[in-house]
């Protein structure tokens, strides 16, 4: 796992290893398993509140709400990604649908009945696309975004957006997700200024590129995650420890009996089910395939052998990256089995077309990945204010 994003300059990156080959990885992980939501929704309250913007269909919030925090107010401008998160969200929870810009702190503590300081944790993932390495990156930037129901933003600038807000609110801590690609490249000048302007908000802040597939999920799903306390609470932040186990293709989905890549147009060599899948991201139809055994019946079962390893990132726009193929045919993932490469529960609700629904997956912060971050925060920091 890389870590160490903190400071001021270039050189104070570095990557760190754990120093376990992966020939002794522990053997004896638990089954791979996603809480259902109604599972979810029975879990009691842990007493810290938790607010998000740039929520798309819920994955982060469904992430806290499996640590036991109650989100008491987000927001999401898109339409589709509006559905599905209203059909898994609590009763109690306020989505607020208004374009960021026009969001006000002062609205968000009126309509949860909170204080300036008292929220516990203010969460964002501010729209990736400009700093993606899977796009257009630099060539991007300084250009509109066209969403589908017919928006437009330079989604370069949204973290101005959030650091705003977090002024306005001054939760005890805050938790911000991006691409790994912000901190490569050209794009690292934007990080900085956004380090900078973090910091200057009155936190102690550190940010860690932490990959999915040594926090639980079926997926190589790398996220930079800046972690930021307040100041005057004097705690440091804190980032989730990397599991010694990966979960793989064949964990998640133990009826596939190959999995394989491509990302050029032209399949790949080999078999990837033993592995976490590569990212699954939106806009790269065909790239991910399988094969499956059928059952007795003719249909795609769980019976004959089966795969091992994390699958690629599922990203929003690759509608079609994965497939399955039986021994005469080959086929898309379903929605249902892309959730749990995604680590979503299975009885999560999504709502859209197919590729609607795929692209709410692949702009998602994996639940399980969040629930990490969240216990961790709320074990190391929140659990330590007095």
């Amino acid at each position: 796992m890389a870590g160490g994003l903190g400071g001021g300059n270039t050189s104070q990156y570095w990557i760190e290893d754990d120093g376990k080959p992966m020939s002794k990885l522990d053997t004896n992980k638990p089954p791979y398993r996603v809480p259902l939501m109604s599972e979810i929704r029975e879990i009691p309250w842990n007493g810290f509140t938790v607010a998000s913007t740039f929520s798309g269909a819920g994955g982060s919030c469904t992430g806290y709400r499996m640590a036991g925090f109650k989100v008491v107010w987000a927001n999401e401008f898109v339409p589709a990604a509006q559905a599905s998160y209203k059909a898994n969200c609590a009763s109690d929870s306020i989505l607020d649908c208004r374009d960021i810009k026009l969001v006000q702190a002062s609205e968000i503590l009126a309509a949860t009945g909170l204080k300036v300081g008292e929220l516990d944790i203010f969460d964002g993932s501010p729209p990736c696309q400009a700093f993606s390495t899977a796009g257009k990156r630099e060539k991007g930037w300084g250009k509109d975004k066209s969403y589908e129901h017919g928006a437009k933003q330079k989604n370069e600038t949204l973290f101005d957006e959030y650091t705003r807000l977090l002024r306005g609110l001054k939760p005890k801590v805050f938790v911000a997700e991006n691409v790994s690609g912000l901190v490569k490249g050209t794009a690292k000048g934007y990080f900085l200024e956004i380090l900078a302007a973090l910091k200057a908000s009155g936190y102690r802040v550190t940010c860690r590129v932490l990959d999915a597939q040594w926090l639980g999920v079926p997926q190589q799903r790398q996220r930079t995650i800046f972690v930021g306390v307040r100041e005057d609470l004097n705690i440091e932040p804190a980032h989730p420890k990397p599991l010694n186990y990966q979960y793989s293709v064949r964990d998640a989905l133990p009826w596939i009996t190959k999995a394989d890549h491509d990302t050029s147009g032209i399949m790949s060599a080999g078999n990837i089910t033993d592995k976490p899948l590569p990212t699954i991201m939106a806009g790269r139809a065909g790239t991910h395939f399988a094969e499956a055994v059928r059952d007795k019946r003719g249909a795609f079962g769980k019976e004959g052998s089966i795969s091992n390893a994390p699958s690629p990132a599922i990203m929003a726009g690759t509608v079609g990256n994965l497939w399955m193929q039986g021994p005469t045919e080959k086929r898309k993932f379903t929605i249902d089995e892309l959730k749990r490469i995604c680590a979503f529960p299975d009885d999560f609700i999504l709502c859209g077309s197919y590729a609607q629904q795929w692209e709410r997956l692949g702009n998602s912060v994996p639940p399980l990945m969040m629930r990490a971050i969240a216990s961790t925060i709320r074990d190391r920091i929140l659990s330590r204010i007095k």
